[in-house]
């Protein structure tokens, strides 16, 4: 591990909304979100009156009640996004991006070129402000976990070096709500044993946090609290799974509401998996109740599928399982697909009709096929004339619209 600090973490500020303020300049200093029945992204105003991401429209307007809501345009939170991330590139080539608006790079082998890392963080951030229009925060560290927490440190706007001798002072004093992996529930079932600050954590013996928080969970947060993280840059990762999730505000948890949504998800995650010619074998849900509370379900299958009715037939069964084993709970907040143990050799097998009861779902049955070439055909008419030209009527005329892929970061990033 490199000890020095050479490790950057860039993350542009209120993405969203600051690309909706650059559009729109009027907007500028104003309180606004993105998004509509839900809040997708809000500017730093708004967020000063308490509203967040995934939060209802309605609750959002209550705490704010000169908040302006506007469309997204993803095609510029794209392209603006990929030409922050270039400018990272103009200076080393490790970098590694972690979501549309944010990224890693590691720069130990430029200095000589450009300068110290905190005069290169300096320099991306200029850039990016000039060139694009855009605030970006930059978190420079000796580790990817430090360095990501000094860049929200450094928000808004800002630049956070902590040098290596200096590590363990900056990071204890913090709120144990900053670390890579401790979510709302983490935070609060942390809270509720008297650890709110990440100090705190790392005093706390280990095998106290893995009855707390489990054996994965406690080893890992012990280590980071004393910035224990091997992680080197990845510039190129084959993805493991492919995912979406969809904020859904509070609403009931009834077929009505839930069946379009995992129809919509299914074929946003069914789509990139043709895309790539990777099936995959296990199927995950998540369902997220009104409390923040979740609850996952998962099957692995016999053949890899990456048709969207199949997986969207799965899905509906997991979800009904899983609420079925909670029925006290009358209210859904998020739901949640996840295609993993992905084919690296999708060949397809063609089954005879021998009466299975799962047939209609295997890919190799004359219905699995039937809906395979569907998807075929639907997926070359996208490529075409673009994703909104045509699909499937059960997700067009549902009553509930999935959160789009450009804004799944905005909600868990695991399931």
């Amino acid at each position: 591990m490199e000890s020095t600090a050479t490790i950057l973490h860039a993350d542009l500020d209120a993405f969203y909304a600051s690309v909706e303020q650059l559009l729109d300049p009027s907007l500028r200093g104003k309180p606004i979100a993105v998004g509509g029945g839900v809040v997708l992204a809000a500017s730093y105003e708004a967020k000063a009156y308490g509203v967040r991401g995934g939060m209802p429209g309605r609750a959002a307007r209550e705490l704010c009640p000169d908040l302006i809501f506007v469309g997204g345009h993803f095609s510029e939170y794209q392209r603006l996004g990929d030409a922050a991330i270039r400018v990272l590139g103009d200076f080393t080539p490790l970098v590694e991006r972690i979501s549309i608006d944010e990224a890693f790079a590691d720069v130990k082998g430029c200095t000589h070129l450009f300068g110290s890392p905190t005069e290169i963080a300096q320099a991306v951030r200029n850039r990016v402000r000039a060139e694009l229009g855009l605030p970006i925060s930059i978190g420079v560290a000796r580790t990817k976990h430090l360095a990501k927490i000094a860049s929200q440190v450094a928000k808004p706007d800002g630049l956070v070096a902590v040098e290596p001798g200096n590590e363990l002072a900056f990071l204890h004093d913090l709120p144990v709500g900053l670390m890579w992996g401790v979510g709302p529930v983490t935070e609060a079932r942390l809270a509720a044993a008297g650890i709110t600050r990440i100090g705190e954590l790392a005093r706390t013996h280990r095998m106290a946090l893995t009855r707390l928080l489990g054996p994965a969970a406690g080893e890992k947060l012990s280590s980071l609290a004393w910035n224990r993280d091997p992680r080197e840059i990845r510039t190129r990762q084959r993805a493991h799974s492919a995912g979406a999730q969809s904020a859904l505000g509070r609403r009931p948890a009834e077929e009505h509401v839930y069946r379009p949504a995992l129809r919509h998800l299914a074929d946003r995650v069914a789509t990139r998996l043709r895309a790539k010619a990777r099936p995959g074998r296990t199927v995950t849900v998540r369902v997220r109740f009104a409390d923040l509370r979740s609850v996952t379900r998962s099957i692995t299958l016999d053949a890899p599928i990456s048709a969207t009715a199949i997986l969207a037939e799965i899905a509906e069964d997991l979800v009904r399982s899983a609420l079925a084993d909670h029925p006290g709970e009358r209210f859904i907040s998020l739901l949640a697909i996840s295609v993993s143990h992905l084919d690296e050799r999708p060949l397809l097998q063609l089954e005879l009709p021998l009466g299975l009861a799962d047939e209609n779902r295997r890919p190799g049955a004359a219905l699995g096929m039937a809906r395979f070439h569907a998807d075929r055909a639907i997926d070359k008419l996208r490529r075409r004339f673009g994703w909104e030209a045509v699909g499937y009527a059960s997700v067009a005329l549902g009553l509930t619209r999935s959160v789009p892929d450009a804004f799944r970061e905005l909600a868990e990033k695991e399931l």
